[in-house]
């Protein structure tokens, strides 16, 4: 097939060569732009964080912004599971986690203590009327947990208010803290939550804290990553992050528990 023809000492294009030249002409274009977009990525950190899907969804994944603000460069990939990370045979660079603090042979960061206490939606309170006293709430719709079963729970926050040796069998069930949160925002009752779950629910006034009771879980978050492995940049990166970012929702916390239990206190029993 002819593609050139020569005219007067020049050559021009056929019309074969000229609609070939299109062709290969958008190929090129498009072959750069692929390359272009090829080094960019390359040019990436990534970062593999494996977490608790409660955590993930309540907490991390709402600020993830602010750390892309700071730190375009890094791309994140989340992963959640509940199972605990041994970091041996597993593509994950840091994992966050619930104990107690005891993590043999895996550097970690204590990130988070948190408090356990009852939320409802300021129009379940409207509907149903606030609970009196802390033995008033056995009568109300209090929703359960059939997971976490070694977490502080509703009997645990019980006895912290004086009343021990309850024993909660009637009550809607969920498989975590999360879905239970999920359904008090709904109206169907009061659930028990820890402070990073709902932090920014008691802030907007989706959610209200009941009762000035004091009852600290009994495990906390840590950061955990493998051993010799917290200097690298990425991950020193992120450890300075999200404990700065920690410190501000636990000020925000403090914060807005002392605004509401000030302007609403309940008597303790």
């Amino acid at each position: 097939m002819k593609l050139f023809e020569r005219k007067a000492q020049r050559l021009s294009l056929t019309r074969a060569g000229l609609e070939l030249a299109n062709i290969t002409r958008e190929f090129f274009d498009r072959t750069a732009q692929a390359l272009d977009a090829l080094h960019v990525v390359s040019s990436r950190e990534e970062l593999r964080i494996d977490t608790l899907q409660s955590f993930a969804v309540k907490w991390l994944v709402p600020r993830l912004a602010r750390f892309h603000a700071l730190h375009p460069d890094i791309n994140v990939w989340i992963s959640t599971h509940d199972q605990f990370v041994g970091f041996t045979d597993s593509d994950v660079d840091i994992a966050i986690r619930l104990g107690d603090g005891h993590f043999p042979g895996i550097e970690s960061v204590l990130l988070l203590r948190e408090e356990v206490f009852p939320v409802c939606t300021p129009e379940f309170l409207a509907r149903a009327g606030r609970p009196s006293s802390p033995q008033a709430l056995l009568k109300y719709p209090l929703l359960l947990r059939l997971g976490e079963l070694y977490h502080t729970n509703w009997e645990d926050w019980f006895a912290a208010a004086g009343i021990p040796g309850v024993n909660l069998i009637e009550g809607s069930r969920f498989p975590d803290t999360n879905m239970a949160l999920e359904a008090a925002q709904e109206g169907l009752g009061i659930a028990l939550a820890r402070t990073a779950h709902v932090v920014d629910e008691l802030h907007s006034g989706r959610l209200v804290r009941l009762f000035d009771i004091r009852c600290a879980s009994n495990v906390a978050y840590y950061l955990l990553f493998p051993p010799g492995h917290r200097d690298h940049p990425v991950i020193a990166a992120f450890c300075t992050w999200i404990v700065n970012e920690i410190a501000t929702t636990q000020r925000s916390a403090e914060a807005v528990g002392a605004a509401a239990l000030g302007s609403n206190h309940q008597p303790s029993a």
